[in-house]
């Protein structure tokens, strides 16, 4: 999505929240609202990051409290040519991830513990990746600033029902209760609107984006699947008292919703999946994701070398670390040299620094 097109459809917000004002208290509430819509936009600019990043108890670190998740962070970012973000872990059983900040300076990148937990390395490389896309695009300003409109035009929709009534001859309202039930079901669903015509389309060019950074497409379609089911079946309690954030995430963390499918601020899982494979298909990338290592000199070609052998474990993209080894070098347990999937007994390592 081209800036000028964004500019128009945050032009819009603030006209839809400005149009809200001058319906509950007339020309007085139209100027109230747009003097909120200002001072809003100003603060959100200056404090978006830290209020979303509260708001879902987010907590930083660093390469000490978690090493390879920060060091994954950190070489993704080497890639896309962007300055380190700030590294947020959120404790919600939820897999999930979202990016905020007003610049790229000033960014951070957000994962919860389900998703470190239940998904492997590749996968986890693609969504920072499609994060560090929004970074790279500018996106996180608009949809955080996109946000708090959103929350705010609700809110003041709820107003109607106090300040609907007209006391006067003059223009000041005069909705009526049924004018006042009708503006507070269509104030915000229409900005949900808004919101959907601006995230949909940076979605795409994100996943394209972070395919290109991870160099996985398919990495990435298999996060997608992933998250999207965890979505469904396991709630985030943050997001569903926070809804007009919920355009923030990679996959929409709402998971009671049936009605406003129609709505949502998330292309469908199957067609960004569909789009990357498609991508994966035509541009030939070589699964997995690997830190790339310094050119090395060439060396002479053994002859009848033979090829090498995928383990008995699997092909050697398994496993959380991609059967590369310990690329956190942080984890013990005696089989970081083999390079193997996690042992036999079927349980998953977590390595994550957690």
């Amino acid at each position: 999505m081209n800036y000028t097109k964004t500019a128009i459809l945050l032009a819009a917000m603030t006209g839809l929240f400005v149009g809200v004002g001058y319906l509950v208290g007339g020309q007085a509430g139209m100027l109230i609202a747009f003097a909120i819509a200002c001072a809003m936009n100003v603060f959100a600019y200056w404090n978006s990051d830290r209020m979303v990043l509260s708001m879902y108890g987010a907590r930083e670190v660093g390469p000490n409290e978690a090493p390879n998740f920060y060091s994954l962070v950190a070489e993704l970012a080497r890639r896309a040519e962007l300055p380190m973000p700030r590294v947020y872990i959120i404790d919600t059983e939820q897999p999930n991830a979202f990016a905020t900040g007003r610049n790229p300076e000033n960014a951070a990148v957000a994962a919860t513990t389900g998703l470190l937990n239940m998904l492997n390395r590749d996968e986890i490389a693609g969504v920072m990746a499609h994060e560090l896309a929004h970074v790279k695009n500018r996106d996180t300003l608009i949809m955080t600033i996109t946000a708090t409109l959103a929350g705010a035009i609700g809110m003041l929709a709820n107003f109607a029902m106090f300040f609907g009534g007209s006391r006067d001859g003059e223009n000041r309202g005069g909705l009526g209760i049924i004018g006042s039930i009708a503006l507070m079901i269509l104030a915000p669903l229409a900005a949900s609107l808004v919101q959907m015509a601006i995230s949909r389309s940076r979605e795409y060019a994100a996943d394209r984006m972070g395919a290109e950074i991870s160099g996985n497409p398919e990495g990435l379609a298999s996060a997608l699947e992933r998250i999207t089911y965890g979505a469904q079946h396991i709630t985030n309690h943050q997001a569903e008292g926070n809804p007009a954030t919920a355009h923030l995430f990679i996959v929409n963390p709402l998971n009671g919703q049936r009605m406003d499918n129609l709505f949502s601020t998330h292309p469908s899982t199957e067609n960004r999946v569909a789009a990357l494979r498609e991508l994966a298909y035509r541009s030939g990338f070589a699964p997995g994701f690997a830190p790339r290592p310094a050119a090395r000199p060439a060396q002479a070609p053994q002859a009848n070398r033979p090829a090498p052998q995928p383990s008995a474990g699997g092909s050697a993209g398994s496993g959380p670390w991609g059967g590369r080894g310990n690329a956190g070098g942080g984890n013990s347990g005696g089989n970081s040299s083999s390079g193997s999937v996690p042992s036999s007994s079927g349980r998953r390592r977590n390595p994550w620094g957690r």
